[in-house]
């Protein structure tokens, strides 16, 4: 038998190799490239939205400033993976410290809770500002959207930080990441004996949190279609049910989706590993690239402050510059 040597992070320093993806010769300037391409359009279209509700009060409503959190949240997933992809498209760079290690993967951990509750928190609004309408104010007052706002990002903490707690003063006898990015699943894959309490936990919580943000929704949704098409059966209530339920609907599937083509792909023993672990990364690819364009073409009101701030922005530029000038 082969001899490992058992290290324990809290006592030995340890450095981790990223298998990553298999980058043909001459072809990772390219995907360079392309990582940066897809980093930039994250950043862009995510920072028009998070500046346009954050400097116009008109927007400072339950509805934006949860819109506002969830592009936050996407800014932390694609920085998270996409970075760290475009060092090693660049550089070849394959190696990572175990903090910097633990920290990608908590935060890409985090990410994938706190999408799925601001969802699930943003239904529930909308479904209280359809379904109750003349008690919405009354209900959605300054302290509960607060709290709507805290409590996805504090369950996100709290399971996530619960997660990696069972891993401190695990023994690792390898070093090996077999993915694109630092995970709980490849990191312990380095443990030297079996991890079935983190293990156990690990899929409790994934299955209680999916299930509970999919009821949340599922329910929302039902009655905010009930609601609409019980005032009237005319074409307009029903282009009405669609229209407050697509925006929020079409996000949700896009992650689903995102989810289950991980899953799917795991499954298939035919697929290459580079086709694998590129359906691995589509979580933090494309929502955070669709749900900006989603908001800003779909929500009349957010689209319109980001025209009328970036006009703004140029007409103080042009005054700066016409004063210098003279």
């Amino acid at each position: 038998m082969e001899n490992v040597t058992m290290v324990t992070p809290l006592k030995q320093p340890i450095v981790f190799e990223i298998v990553g993806f298999h980058v043909p010769e001459g072809q990772g300037p390219l995907l360079f490239f392309l990582a940066l391409l897809n980093y930039l359009m994250v950043v862009l279209g995510n920072g028009l939205v998070v500046s346009g509700i954050v400097c116009d009060r008109a927007l400072h409503r339950p509805m934006y400033v949860m819109v506002c959190n969830l592009a936050v949240c996407d800014l932390l997933g694609g920085t998270t993976v996409l970075i760290r992809l475009m060092i090693y498209f660049l550089t070849g760079q394959k190696r990572i410290a175990y903090n910097t290690a633990i920290s990608q993967a908590i935060s890409v951990h985090i990410y994938g809770c706190a999408v799925q509750t601001i969802l699930s928190a943003m239904a529930y609004d909308r479904y209280l500002a359809v379904c109750q309408p003349l008690r919405y104010h009354a209900i959605m007052t300054s302290s509960r959207l607060v709290f709507s706002c805290v409590l996805p990002w504090l369950v996100a903490f709290l399971c996530i930080g619960v997660l990696f707690a069972l891993n401190v003063g695990t023994p690792l006898c390898g070093a090996i990441i077999n993915h694109v990015y630092c995970s709980n699943r490849s990191i312990l894959q380095n443990a030297c004996a079996p991890t079935p309490i983190n293990n156990i936990y690990g899929l409790c919580m994934s299955w209680c949190l999916s299930t509970g943000t999919f009821l949340v929704i599922a329910f929302s949704y039902i009655k905010i279609l009930q609601a609409c098409v019980r005032q009237s059966a005319d074409s307009g209530s029903r282009s009405k049910a669609v229209q407050t339920c697509a925006t929020h609907l079409v996000i949700y599937v896009f992650y689903e989706l995102s989810s289950v083509v991980i899953i799917m792909s795991q499954r298939f023993s035919t697929a290459s590993p580079n086709v694998k672990k590129f359906c691995s990364i589509l979580f933090v690819i494309i929502p955070p690239v669709i749900n900006p364009i989603i908001y800003g073409l779909v929500t009349k009101e957010l689209r319109l402050s980001i025209i009328k701030q970036l006009t703004k922005k140029r007409m103080l530029k042009r005054t700066s510059t016409v004063k210098a000038n003279n």
